[in-house]
C-alpha cells in the first residue's frame, strides 16, 4: 500500500501522521486489496479539512471532512471512509451483510 499524507497551508507534523496510520489501519482491518492513499490535510481560516483518495482494485473512494479540529475531521473522514469500503466489499462479495441493529440505552 502506497501512502501520501500532505498538507496545504499546513504542516504535517510526526502526531498528525502518526494518528493517521493508526485510524487507516481500521480500513485494512476491512479490505486488505488497497493499492493506494492519498491523503490530504488542508486549513481553511477556522476549518481544518481532511479529505482521502482510496484507489481499490477497480474502484476509486474519495471522501472528505470538515470540522474545526483537525483530529476530529480526520476521525469523521475514517468513519466515512469505513463506511464506503464496508459497502464496497459487499459489493464485491454479492451478498449483503445484515445491517448491525442498535440498542437504545435507558
Amino acid at each position: 500500500m502506497n501512502l501520501t499524507i500532505s498538507g496545504h497551508h499546513l504542516e504535517v507534523t510526526p502526531s498528525i501522521r502518526e494518528y493517521t496510520l493508526n485510524k487507516l489501519t481500521r480500513i485494512r482491518r476491512h479490505f486488505d486489496h488497497v493499492i493506494d492513499v492519498a491523503v490530504l490535510l488542508s486549513v481553511d481560516k477556522l476549518q481544518q479539512k481532511a479529505e482521502i483518495n482510496l484507489h481499490l482494485r477497480g474502484k476509486d473512494i474519495h471522501c472528505e471532512a470538515i470540522d474545526p479540529d483537525l483530529y476530529a475531521a480526520i476521525d469523521c473522514l475514517i468513519d466515512k471512509l469505513d463506511r464506503q469500503v464496508i459497502k464496497h466489499k459487499e459489493c464485491i462479495q454479492g451478498r449483503p451483510v445484515p445491517a448491525v441493529k442498535r440498542q437504545l440505552l435507558n
